[in-house]
């Protein structure tokens, strides 16, 4: 039932500076203030969330402002990468994540990479049911 997904070796320079980078927002090596996360987003950056709203740039700004006002511990545990590239320099990541222990969804991101880093263009989780 499940595709057969397989990085391209070709792209495995590339699949290690993204998986890096995953969780995205969860990094603190990347920076934990708004304008480092902003800096790592794409200037029209739209996320779809695992509730399966859509949330705009600015509304993920706020939230995640928010949620380091009161900063708590998260266990990520991050598995089943793989990232084919979509044009010149636009990727898509996968991966499965397992949150805490309990909450496993799977995520996609879009990253493009610039003259000047990474940004994140698209990012979607979606909850995985019982399997």
């Amino acid at each position: 039932m499940e595709p057969a997904l397989s990085t391209d070796p070709a792209l495995l320079g590339i699949l290690e500076e993204l998986k890096a980078r995953e969780p995205i927002f969860h990094r603190p090596e990347l920076g934990p203030t708004t304008a480092d996360f902003e800096n790592m987003m794409d200037a029209d950056f739209w996320e779809i969330g695992a509730s399966g709203r859509r949330y705009a740039k600015e509304y993920v700004l706020a939230e995640l402002e928010r949620r380091h006002q009161h900063p708590h511990e998260d266990i990520w545990d991050t598995s089943d990468f793989y990232c084919r590239e979509l044009a010149p320099d636009l990727y898509l990541l996968t991966y499965t994540l397992i949150q805490n222990r309990i909450r496993k969804t799977r995520r996609t991101t879009i990253w493009r990479r610039t003259k000047v880093g990474w940004k994140i263009v698209f990012h979607q989780g979606t909850i995985v049911e019982a399997e």
